[in-house]
C-alpha cells in the first residue's frame, strides 16, 4: 500500500498498471488520435484486474496529455467483482468515470482483508471470510472512516441483486446504483454464493438478464413522456458525484476534497529557468526509443520523507 494522488492505493496493483501503461500507452495513444479524438477510451477488468483497470485509469485521467490529450469525459473504466484498491476519498473523487459492478453476496468488493491472505487461505476461504465478519461487527463505523489506509471498491456501484431475503430460488434481476459513502459494502455477507457471485460467467449472466428486462420495458408503446428526461438524469447522476463529495468531507474523511477535478495551478509568470528545468525533467520521462515511461510520471507525484515512505509532494512541502 502507498500513497498517491492524494489517497492510499494497492501498491502491487499500481505497479501493475504502471507496467501496463509502459507497454501499452503508446499504442493507446496512435489509435486515439488516428480515429479523430473523438471516442471514449474505456478500460476494463474482473477481479484483480478489475483493481488494476481502475488504478491505470487513474493515472490516465491526471495524465492524459501523455495520451494525446484525451479529457476526463471520455474516459470510462468498469470494474466487473472489483478488488478494494483505493481509499475512501479517491473511490468517491474517480466516481464520475470508473463503475464498479458487484452481483449480489461477492465477498471480493466487501472484504478489507489483503488479497495476499485471501489467495493464501483460498482452500479455506469461508472460515477467513467468517472471522473477518466476527471482527467487523465489532469495529464502529465513524473508526472506519478515520482509517486513512483502509481500501475500498473504487467509483460508482452497480450492485445487481437477483435474490432475496429469506426467499428461495433466483429472481429477475435487479440493478440498484449509488455513490456509497458510509456503509460502502462494508459488512460481509455470510452466504453459499459469496464466492459463486464473484465468477465473471454468473456476472455476465444476470447482467445480460437485467439488459434484456430493460430492453424490453423500453420497447414497449409509450404514449406518455419518462417521468425524468434523458438530460435531466444526466444532470442528476452529476449531481449525485457532489453530493458524494460533500458527504465525504461532512464525515471528515481524509484528504476528501469537494471538487472531482483538481488541475494544477501554475503561475502565468514562470521565469523561463523554471520552464527550461519542467522540459528537461519532462524529456528525462520519456525512454531512448522516444516512448513515454510511466514508472518516472508517477514518481513526479511522490517524494520519499525520512522513514522513506513514499508521499505525496504537496503533502511533503506544507509547513509543520
Amino acid at each position: 500500500m502507498q500513497m498517491f494522488d492524494g489517497g492510499f492505493v494497492h501498491h502491487g496493483l499500481l505497479k501493475s498498471a504502471i507496467w501496463l501503461l509502459n507497454q501499452e500507452s503508446e499504442t493507446l495513444k496512435r489509435l486515439w488520435v488516428e480515429n479523430g479524438r473523438q471516442y471514449k477510451m474505456v478500460f476494463a477488468g474482473h477481479s484483480l484486474g478489475s483493481g488494476v483497470a481502475a488504478l491505470l485509469t487513474v493515472i490516465v485521467v491526471n495524465h492524459g496529455d501523455l495520451l494525446g490529450g484525451i479529457p476526463r469525459s471520455l474516459i470510462r473504466c468498469y470494474a466487473v467483482a472489483p478488488a478494494r484498491c483505493m481509499s475512501l476519498n479517491l473511490a468517491v473523487k474517480y466516481a464520475d468515470v470508473i463503475y464498479s459492478v458487484v452481483l449480489q453476496d461477492d465477498f471480493l468488493p466487501r472484504t478489507p482483508t489483503p488479497l495476499e491472505d485471501i489467495f493464501k487461505s483460498l482452500f479455506c476461504l469461508p472460515c477467513l471470510l467468517f472471522l473477518v465478519c466476527l471482527r467487523d461487527t465489532f469495529i464502529p463505523e465513524s473508526r472506519k472512516l478515520r482509517d486513512t489506509r483502509r481500501l475500498y471498491a473504487p467509483g460508482r456501484m452497480y450492485h445487481i441483486v437477483e435474490r432475496k431475503f429469506c426467499r428461495c430460488g433466483r429472481y429477475p434481476p435487479e440493478v440498484r446504483t449509488a455513490i456509497p459513502v458510509d456503509g460502502r459494502f462494508e459488512h460481509i455477507v455470510l452466504s453459499c454464493n459469496a464466492t459463486s457471485d464473484h465468477g465473471i460467467i454468473w456476472i455476465e449472466r444476470e447482467a445480460e438478464k437485467a439488459l434484456e428486462r430493460l430492453r424490453e420495458s423500453s420497447s414497449e408503446t409509450i404514449t406518455t413522456a419518462p417521468k425524468i428526461q434523458k438530460l435531466e438524469r444526466l444532470q442528476t447522476i452529476e449531481k449525485e458525484h457532489k453530493d458524494a463529495l460533500e458527504r465525504a468531507v461532512s464525515l471528515n474523511i481524509p484528504h476528501a476534497v469537494i471538487t472531482a477535478e483538481e488541475e494544477p495551478s501554475r503561475d502565468k509568470d514562470v521565469e523561463p529557468s523554471q520552464n527550461e528545468s519542467e522540459d528537461a525533467s519532462e524529456s528525462k520521462s520519456k525512454s531512448s526509443s522516444g516512448r513515454t515511461n510511466w514508472n518516472e510520471v508517477v514518481q513526479k507525484l511522490l517524494k520519499k520523507n525520512e522513514s522513506g515512505e513514499r508521499l505525496l509532494k504537496r503533502d511533503t512541502d506544507t509547513p509543520t
